[in-house]
């Protein structure tokens, strides 16, 4: 069975230009009792794995990057940020920073592994409840009011990167 990542895509870009989009061309506010989240009925599946036997990629909404070498997310851009930045599954949380500013940052910056669980995927990994971790994390800002530009740019770049790591399995962490 082929299921769409958004049922009634056409209808839901619809509602977001003549709605949520109009009003924040017209106002320049962003008025989120107007916006239509986007549903399905039916959530898009695939085939079962064997984790302990498989590369798990980390994907983090977090905004997070490398903030001495990375350019950090356009935070402040009420449109949202749809670019995605790699760094080493390797890296020491201390060399993070987040750019996003549609959440709470105090419990990510008492403990980045509220985001970014590299320490207990490490630990899964030495468990044998993961197989591997792939060798790098694929982070986004997770502000994109878009839809369709999620669909369209941001999770094939996802995709991409996903693909380049080998990874069998992903685990998202939310922000």
């Amino acid at each position: 069975m082929n299921l769409e990542i958004l049922e009634d895509r056409q209808g839901w870009y619809e509602d977001y230009q003549a709605n949520w989009l109009r009003h924040y061309q017209e106002t320049g506010e962003t008025l989120w009792k107007i916006y239509q989240r986007p549903r399905n009925t039916t959530a898009p599946s695939g085939k079962a794995i064997n984790l302990s036997e498989s590369r798990l990629v980390l994907i983090t909404s977090a905004g997070s990057y490398l903030k001495d070498e990375q350019t950090p997310y356009d935070a402040e851009n009420d449109l949202g940020a749809y670019d995605i930045r790699l760094y080493s599954s390797s890296t020491p949380l201390n060399k993070l920073a987040y750019a996003h500013t549609h959440y709470d940052h105090t419990a990510v910056n008492a403990d980045p592994q509220v985001l970014v669980p590299l320490l207990h995927l490490d630990d899964l990994v030495s468990e044998g409840v993961v197989g591997e971790l792939a060798p790098n994390v694929i982070s986004f800002m997770g502000y994109q009011p878009d839809v369709m530009r999620v669909l369209d740019e941001t999770i094939p770049a996802i995709i991409t990167a996903m693909k380049a790591e080998n990874a069998q399995a992903a685990l998202l962490v939310p922000s």
